[in-house]
């Protein structure tokens, strides 16, 4: 039902405040967090312009929950990789990647909601925890044949060597590295918070 439903209307003015269409109020960003935490969709539109500006607001959003304490979901080295993809030839799948990643890992934490509030305990967390892991090797995967579609020419990446860079230059093969790197460092932080519990 919330799938037909029309978007809220957010209208930013030059003053910075957010007006709701909706309840005919002023909103703020930690609102409009909120919002997004209980699953319903706005727009937002500059007031003046009429542009489009969701995607500034929600990056605005996530900047600040980063910056309260103990909330910081993203990762140095991730951003610096994401900030290292604008303007790069990967640069085109990196948000369908994203989005698939995110997907999955919104459904693992499902799966594994369901398994705790079915009473299943911490016999139920290993195994979540370890298809959370598979599944990051299958999106690794997925993400290496895509790369191969894009480069035809090149054969298939090898597995990550143990030896040291000899250039500095960024390649696919770096960019591939890092970002197994990174998804090793989110389950090692995954299974820390399942160990504080």
């Amino acid at each position: 039902m919330a799938n037909t439903k029309q978007p809220i209307t957010i209208k930013k003015y030059a003053n910075r405040r957010l007006y709701n269409t909706g309840t005919s109020a002023y909103v703020t960003l930690e609102d409009l967090a909120c919002m997004v935490k209980k699953g319903e969709d706005f727009v937002v539109f500059d007031a003046k312009s009429s542009e489009d500006i969701t995607r500034s607001v929600l990056t605005q959003i996530i900047f600040e929950q980063e910056g309260k304490g103990g909330q910081s979901l993203l990762p140095i080295a991730f951003l610096r990789q994401l900030i290292r993809f604008y303007g790069d030839s990967m640069q085109m799948l990196v948000p369908s990647y994203l989005e698939f990643s995110i997907d999955k890992l919104t459904s693992e934490q499902s799966k594994f909601r369901d398994k705790v509030a079915g009473g299943l305990g911490s016999q139920a967390i290993g195994p979540s925890f370890g298809s959370l892991e598979e599944q990051a090797r299958k999106n690794m995967a997925l993400f290496n044949q895509a790369l191969a579609m894009f480069t035809p020419f090149v054969a298939p990446l090898a597995p990550p060597a143990e030896t040291p860079k000899e250039s500095h230059e960024p390649t696919a093969k770096s960019d591939i590295e890092e970002m197994k790197h990174q998804l090793e460092e989110l389950q090692k932080r995954i299974e820390g918070l399942a160990a504080k519990e």
